[in-house]
């Protein structure tokens, strides 16, 4: 079998699953799809791990370690902006995040490791679901893959439209955020748009408890520690001439320190009790931990560097990036075992292919063949270092 890749088939597959999104644990063609491919590579295949996760299994020519590849499955319920040959059919759902690109880039690295499995030891593919908000990597977490797999360090790979094409980052720590939800409710009498001093008035404390919580990362927390809260819904009232009974605000918190979160929701809560009694109103708050910070073990954050390195060159490759305050669930498999989870440019926004979580995003092709190799020996190299 040729040690290459099918790059006009991995093309062709990414186009084929771009076209037809799906969304969060819904994603029963593409899980098809992945595992039809798997199968034809000769890989041992399991379905309906967490839903509908799909888990390959990859046996090296010697008994040794168990290294996975994790790559998302999912869309999100947007509408694609442009007529591409392979815009999504779905009304609704498109690819705008680049996953269907990732499960290529990890089925090329499939491609490769197969060709031939001359390593020591067991790589896992695991394709998740669920990763945009619904937490699919729990729900594999809950059906067992670890213990079932015997899976003992894992790494992932996202695409960040506006580094350059095929650059890699990768940072020792916490590279991406905690997420969590914030819903509040704020209710009083309501009435006559005439007479406000009769009842209190929700959208005038919305307003202000808007304007306090968008303080809280300006005046209240360390200003070396990235972090946001955005208020992102408000909604009340139905007419022009009533002050309405309820309001109701929807927004999220991210940042990149444990410490930091806790004292993010601490001060949230004191906010909303705090404008209830100044506006004479009832705020009701729910805040939901979703998903924690990404935080890479250091020696597989390095391990990640040096191979990249080797994929394209040093020069290319930023050992110690920022962290982001996008929010990813791989962070649960890192809470678990040791690995990293590394970012691959997609290439500049454009008019074209906008940035991700927008209707324009296109994943770049031309980052597959990087993306497969990087992945296929980070796993080669990781099952040495732990032989």
């Amino acid at each position: 079998m040729s040690t290459g890749l099918d790059l006009r088939g991995l093309r062709a597959l990414r186009r084929d699953l771009h076209a037809h999104p799906e969304l969060a644990f819904e994603e029963h063609r593409t899980a098809g799809v992945i595992a039809d491919r798997l199968r034809e590579l000769g890989v041992e295949v399991t379905t309906g791990i967490g839903g509908t996760g799909v888990v390959g299994v990859i046996s090296g020519a010697k008994p040794g370690p168990k290294v996975a590849l994790r790559a998302d499955m999912d869309a999100l319920p947007m509408t694609e902006d442009l007529p591409r040959p392979h815009a999504s059919r779905s009304p609704g759902v498109m690819h705008a995040c680049g996953h269907d690109g990732h499960c290529a880039m990890l089925l090329g690295a499939a491609e490769l490791l197969v060709a031939p499995p001359d390593f020591a030891g067991t790589v896992v593919l695991v394709f998740q679901p669920a990763e945009e908000g619904a937490a699919g990597a729990p729900a594999m977490l809950a059906d067992g893959l670890l213990e079932k797999f015997g899976i003992q360090e894992i790494y992932g790979l996202h695409n960040i439209p506006g580094m350059p094409v095929g650059d890699f980052a990768v940072r020792p720590g916490t590279q991406l955020a905690s997420f969590d939800d914030l819903d509040i409710t704020l209710r009083t009498a309501g009435g006559h748009a005439m007479a406000p001093h009769l009842t209190g008035d929700v959208i005038v404390a919305g307003s202000a408890l808007v304007t306090a919580l968008q303080t809280i990362v300006s005046r209240r927390l360390n200003p070396t520690v990235p972090a946001v809260v955005s208020i992102t819904q408000f909604t009340a009232g139905t007419t022009n001439n009533v002050l309405p009974p309820t309001a109701h605000l929807r927004g999220t918190a991210r940042c990149l320190d444990a410490d930091s979160r806790d004292t993010i929701e601490k001060l949230v809560g004191e906010i909303c009790d705090a404008t209830a009694t100044a506006h004479g109103v009832d705020v009701e708050l729910v805040y939901e931990r979703r998903y924690p910070c990404t935080v890479n073990d250091p020696t597989a954050a390095a391990r990640v560097a040096a191979v990249a390195a080797d994929v394209v060159g040093a020069d290319r490759v930023d050992a110690n990036c920022a962290g982001i305050l996008a929010a990813e669930d791989f962070a649960f498999f890192l809470e678990q075992i040791p690995g990293a989870y590394a970012f691959i440019g997609n290439g500049p926004i454009t008019a074209e292919s906008g940035a991700v979580h927008n209707p324009a995003y296109d994943f770049n092709d031309d980052i597959i063949e990087p993306g497969a190799r990087f992945l296929a020996a980070i796993a080669r190299a990781a099952l040495v270092d732990l032989g």
